[in-house]
């Protein structure tokens, strides 16, 4: 059991993940952000690695990817700056992240680093689960990795039941077929696809993610799920040159 499963054992509702990119807004922010983020309450950390093309990202996160990629991160460099952040900090950390940089870095490298850091889980939205099954499965059920896996509105029950089956710690249910940083209320045909996965037994816990962008939106959102993630909203609230004032301002603008 890991630091994911035990939060969903300890609260299981209202669960606030805040999703960032690695690097941004400078290339030695990310570890500041995680501890100031853990200060004001947030429930779990997704730390996204930055990549050139990220297919399901709006455009405020694929500039913050572009940027750190500039400033210089890479997946050498933030594991290096994540190797120590169990000594500091106990919260459910999640990588987040495209599987073409993971192929270059190693499958077998990959996994040794996520156990050094402590990292609780990883989600990659485009790696196949045959592919993950095959490569990724037995070192992270062995190392007590978590494997999230998104399911949309255009995912077959059939399908959930499936990944449901696969993937451990929660399912990341994305709000709309659109990408992320979309400010829309939900509407009836959403509610109706939350109601959807409601009425089947799923073994894993739901979080909902895009969309969500202030304290009206998170608490609809946990009216259908065990929580919600921000990503854009916070990205895009972030002050480079008052960094934890503006990240204390954002989350108490949600959870107060």
């Amino acid at each position: 059991m890991n630091r994911i499963n035990k939060l969903f054992q300890k609260k299981n509702k209202k669960i606030l993940s805040i999703y960032f990119t690695a690097g941004y807004p400078r290339i030695n922010d990310s570890v500041d952000i995680i501890k100031a983020l853990d200060k004001n309450g947030v429930d779990m950390i997704e730390v996204g690695i930055p990549f050139s093309d990220p297919i399901a990202d709006g455009p405020i996160i694929q500039n913050s990817s572009t940027i750190a990629i500039k400033n210089g991160m890479n997946m050498s460099l933030l594991f290096d700056q994540l190797k120590n952040i169990r000594s500091t900090t106990q919260i459910p950390i999640i990588l987040m992240g495209y599987i073409n940089p993971i192929i270059q870095f190693g499958y077998d490298k990959f996994v040794d680093k996520l156990i050094d850091c402590g990292i609780d889980g990883v989600i990659l939205p485009d790696l196949p689960l045959l592919e993950y099954k095959k490569e990724l499965k037995p070192f992270f059920d062995k190392n007590n990795i978590s494997f999230v896996s998104l399911i949309s509105p255009n995912t077959s029950i059939e399908r959930v039941k499936e990944i449901d089956q696969i993937s451990d710690g929660f399912l990341y249910v994305v709000s709309s077929s659109s990408i992320t940083g979309q400010n829309n209320l939900f509407d009836v045909n959403q509610i109706k696809y939350f109601n959807s996965l409601n009425n089947i037994f799923l073994k894993n816990p739901k979080i909902i993610g895009f969309g969500i962008s202030d304290k009206k939106s998170f608490d609809m959102a946990c009216n259908y799920s065990n929580g919600a993630i921000i990503g854009t909203k916070f990205i895009n609230s972030l002050d480079v040159l008052n960094l934890n004032k503006s990240i204390e301002k954002f989350i108490n603008s949600i959870l107060l």
